[in-house]
């Protein structure tokens, strides 16, 4: 970055008037043989991340006041403010805690119940940032007006200490206080005249002015445990921070000036936090997916099953107890995910009833599963080191490696997947893609050269996690299916190849390929982790929440800022390669082939 901002500076006329440092602000020295011949009086900075202070903003900009700036400085920019709103949202606090889980069976409806040590826990200290514009406001309920907690001049000395700061406030409805929403704004002169903020749609005095941003989101944050708020009964939001994090908790009262409010950073002790993110708690909260999970488990269930869970972390083995297994085993290859299970076990007085195996699940032997063969492999799938879709295709190598312990005609649930493809057209996302040519009448091209010089290299050729129900897109082709993995057969020696077309359907920009897993439980029963409902007439396409989709942007020639002309398809070429797991692709437009 360095190299180029310089060729950036000569191609733009200033190698006399910049000089680039390719340094740690903290490394720069100061006098008549240092890197800066002086102190100085302005001092430009981005530092920011969505948080504002997670990229270490404040002990930066402590540093450099008290050794690279004059003490009267001008700072650009000039003053942050953190802005937060205290809401209740069912959907948002799924995202933290976990929720009882109902199971129908003939005995009745039996309840999954959290143990109380994941209850007590004030959960990650991590903030969660999302496009919080693209959660609907019928999925929270405000409890609070946007109040301003808290602000930072650049210009003058900034501590990075830990501080908090309290501000009272009138609940404007009564509920359970579950969530803060926060985002900033920045004033970037001294008159305040010319603002950037990153207020949700909401927020904002002008909405239709909205500008999409992916490196700058807003915030949300868990308070450690929710707490009713009376309508017109007042409370005080206290925002804590240290020098790279910040946290909120509700008080009764504002506290006074002197009164000591600092809080320790929460810090998860149930290890359900360690284990599972935040869309992880939230698929494990879905009832409607517990449902259809008991439902295809309904199906596959004999009298004298014998049990075999294979899945991070995961609810099914009780699900299988409760619905009539004879005996049931689970692999749990970490120590964070043997401590939560026991632990949810032991809360709903199963620990003798599922046996939990503490190891890889390739290394299981006759002795653990107690001589007993299995009579149903079980797996969501679901793996906490998983990135992208087909990551979880570890559960076929997991099958293959327990065949021995498999009993002829075992079943295996889910039995199959499919790997599926559409093409888009983002509204946003292609941004990040995008290059950035000339900004503010200085040439950058060079930059734009460098990442793609980079991207020729291999990124190009690969797919990217993202979460689409953040990023809306709208389909131009239909969905197709590309590969199928039977899960009843091991895993093949060889290479699994497809090629073939998408013809797109309706005009727009080609921004990209997403991809998918389906996975088939029973012949009558599939769970996407990709689209939920059918395709609109329109193509506006509804994503699983709980996963990440995989996005493959096609070729850095073509301008996704400008629609193809006349029908088009794009070509594929997509391989799985059973020796390393990987899904190796290429996806490009017809007219682009040669």
């Amino acid at each position: 970055m360095a190299d180029a901002a310089v060729k950036i500076v000569e191609k733009n006329g200033f190698s006399d008037k910049i000089k680039v440092i390719n340094k740690h602000s903290t490394e720069v020295t100061v006098g008549p043989d240092g890197d800066l011949p002086c102190r100085a009086n302005i001092l430009v900075t981005e530092l920011f991340d969505t948080e504002l202070i997670g990229e270490g903003a404040l002990p930066s900009y402590e540093h450099a006041h008290r050794h690279l700036v004059q003490e009267n400085c001008e700072a650009v920019p000039h003053k942050a403010t953190v802005y937060a709103q205290l809401v209740e949202s069912r959907r948002m606090w799924s995202w933290n805690k976990l929720f009882p889980v109902h199971v129908q069976t003939s005995l009745g409806e039996q309840v999954i119940v959290p143990p109380s040590e994941l209850e007590r826990c004030p959960g990650a200290p991590s903030v969660y940032d999302i496009q919080l514009n693209q959660v609907p406001s019928t999925d929270f309920t405000a409890l609070s007006d946007v109040l301003p907690m808290f602000s930072v001049d650049f210009s003058k000395q900034v501590s990075s200490s830990a501080a908090c700061h309290s501000k009272q406030f009138v609940p404007l409805a009564s509920g359970q206080a579950q969530v803060v929403l926060s985002w900033w704004d920045i004033e970037m002169d001294p008159e305040g005249k010319i603002t950037c903020t990153m207020a949700p749609f909401w927020a904002q005095t002008n909405p239709q002015e909205l500008q999409w941003r992916d490196h700058w989101m807003q915030c949300v944050y868990f308070l450690p445990q929710e707490e009713p708020v009376v309508q017109g009964s007042p409370r005080c939001l206290v925002a804590h921070h240290d020098d790279y994090c910040v946290w909120y908790s509700l008080q009764r009262t504002s506290a006074d000036e002197n009164e000591e409010v600092y809080q320790v950073r929460p810090v998860c002790d149930c290890q359900a936090h360690l284990l599972w993110n935040r869309p992880r708690f939230g698929e494990i909260n879905d009832q409607d997916r517990t449902d259809q999970y008991a439902q295809a488990l309904r199906t596959v269930l004999m009298p004298g099953t014998i049990c075999l869970c294979v899945s991070d972390g995961s609810l099914l083995s009780l699900l299988a107890h409760h619905l009539g297994a004879e005996q049931v085993f689970t692999v749990e290859s970490s120590a964070a995910s043997y401590r939560l299970m026991k632990r949810i076990f032991k809360a709903n007085h199963l620990e003798d009833k599922v046996s939990i195996i503490k190891k890889r699940p390739e290394l299981l032997t006759s002795a653990d599963l107690e001589g007993k063969k299995v009579s149903l492999l079980l797996g969501e799938p679901f793996f906490a080191t998983s990135l992208l879709p087909w990551h979880n295709l570890y559960f076929w190598y997991v099958r293959t490696s327990v065949d021995q312990h498999l009993e002829p005609g075992a079943v295996v649930m889910p039995q199959a997947a499919s790997l599926y493809a559409m093409i888009v057209e983002f509204r946003d996302l292609w941004r990040i893609r995008s290059p950035c040519g000339d900004c503010e009448g200085f040439d950058v091209h060079i930059m734009d050269d460098m990442i793609k010089h980079s991207l020729d290299f291999r990124e190009s050729r690969e797919a990217e996690p993202h979460p689409l129900w953040e990023y809306p897109c709208r389909s131009l082709s239909e969905p197709q299916q590309i590969l199928t993995f039977d899960f009843q057969q091991p895993v093949p020696q060889k290479p699994v190849r497809a090629e073939g077309s998408m013809e797109l359907r309706r005009p727009g920009k080609s921004h990209g390929a997403v991809l998918w897993m389906e996975y088939h439980l029973t012949p009558d029963s599939t769970v996407s982790t990709g689209l939920m409902n059918p395709l609109e007439d329109k193509g506006d396409c509804c994503w699983n929440p709980h996963c990440k989709q995989a996005v493959y942007f096609l070729s850095t020639t073509v301008d996704p800022r400008v629609p193809l002309d006349g029908p088009q398809s794009v070509s594929y070429a997509v391989e799985f390669h059973p020796l390393t797991g990987d899904i190796t692709m290429e996806f490009r437009l017809a007219d682009t082939l040669n």
